[in-house]
């Protein structure tokens, strides 16, 4: 089985490598080599992971084969749309987030998203109030802090394409906002099947496909913070 990789590699040098065709699988690196190399071992895992989850497991647990199709450097914008070292970060776009969404894909997006808002929750389940809202030194968010950053990433990717709900009604309580966002995402994504909408916001495109792919990550990224500054907490009690 043939897995199409893109990479994206920020100002720095660190880089992800994304399975383009399955959202949710990346890797990420200090290099561009770092990323690529520890891509088939996390493919393994996101593997074994849809396994223990889906009733019917729609991938191989087999090896398969890696083809690097493109790269994508980021760079930075400012309010004129030039090129500036502060001001607005222009992600990837690849050109496999021009593909339409397929009803299969949007079918097991839901699901990648279903499983993965469950162990986000599931990472801070357990802790005390007061545990949800340390701020480790050198950490940019308490467990409490990155909860609400991801229910509010959801409603900006939504937003991006012009399928959110108003911004006032994002609630301020983290938990609550996950619920609403999740919630909107899947609502919205059974109605983006064949969908070829992309729009340009802020000097980036954004596509449907691009959408889910930042939304599974994104999710996922952020359990694995969770459960490394809950490592920390506790070792510090």
């Amino acid at each position: 089985m043939l897995f199409r990789i893109g990479l994206e590699i920020f100002p720095g040098g660190r880089a992800l490598a994304w399975a383009l065709e399955h959202p949710g699988c990346f890797a990420g690196g200090e290099t561009a080599d770092e990323a690529l190399e520890a891509l088939p071992g996390v493919f393994e895992d996101y593997t074994t992971w849809i396994h223990q989850h889906s009733g019917a497991p729609w991938l191989p647990l087999e090896p398969g084969e890696y083809q690097l199709e493109e790269t994508w450097e980021v760079y930075t914008i400012d309010d004129e749309y030039e090129l500036a070292e502060e001001g607005y970060q222009v992600n990837a776009w690849f050109l496999h987030d021009w593909k339409p969404l397929s009803i299969e894909d949007i079918k097991r997006g839901r699901q990648l998203l279903e499983w993965s808002h469950a162990e986000l929750l599931a990472s801070a389940a357990g802790l005390s109030p007061e545990a949800r809202q340390v701020r480790l030194p050198g950490e940019r968010w308490h467990v409490l802090g990155i909860l609400a950053h991801v229910g509010g990433a959801e409603w900006w990717y939504l937003n991006n394409l012009g399928l959110s709900f108003p911004r006032a009604e994002l609630p301020e309580d983290p938990d609550e906002r996950l619920a609403r966002t999740q919630a909107e995402l899947n609502r919205r994504l059974p109605l983006l099947a064949g969908d070829q909408l992309v729009v340009g916001v802020d000097g980036e495109f954004w596509s449907p496909r691009k959408l889910l792919r930042r939304a599974v990550w994104h999710v996922r990224d952020h359990t694995h913070h969770i459960n490394r500054l809950r490592g920390l907490l506790e070792a510090a009690d």
